[in-house]
């Protein structure tokens, strides 16, 4: 009886070792679905220092600020500072505001591309009332015509 030579196995190489696995299909989002953007879900924390920044570097205050804030919200003083420390969202900051000013409509103009009075979102067009007001604090408007009558 004649013996059977046996085949070594074939090794496997290191690039077909390291070769990940295909990738599973990821589910698409219905038609229907948008994507929310980033920014609601940033913390107002976050962002309230980068906006008493652009003013101060115009010879603003945070007072400035922190009234403009007032006055769009009705957060003042305590309730804002509770607001910050508790590092809400915007989209919570909005929902959760004293009281939302009825004069905001009134704010018109461009900030980052849009026209504030043509935004569909309510709640993007409660982030970019609040980025004009700052914008025209910070290119030294006068309180007065900041906050509408």
């Amino acid at each position: 009886m004649a013996a059977v030579k046996a085949k070594p196995l074939a090794k496997k190489s290191r690039r077909a070792a390291a070769k990940p696995a295909a990738p599973v299909a990821e589910s698409k989002p219905s038609a229907g679905a948008t994507k929310r953007p980033r920014i609601f879900s940033m913390s107002f924390a976050s962002v309230y220092p980068l906006y008493v920044q652009k003013a101060e570097r115009k010879g603003r205050t945070r007072g400035e600020v922190d009234r403009i804030i007032a006055w769009l919200t009705g957060y003042a003083g305590a309730r804002l500072q509770r607001v910050i420390e508790r590092q809400l969202d915007f989209e919570t900051f909005f929902a959760q505001a004293p009281r939302l000013n009825p004069n905001a409509a009134l704010i018109t103009g461009v900030v980052c591309g849009m026209r504030v009075e043509e935004i569909d979102d309510p709640l993007m067009q409660q982030i970019r009332y609040l980025d004009k007001l700052i914008d025209e604090l910070a290119r030294g408007k006068k309180m007065e015509s900041i906050l509408r009558p």
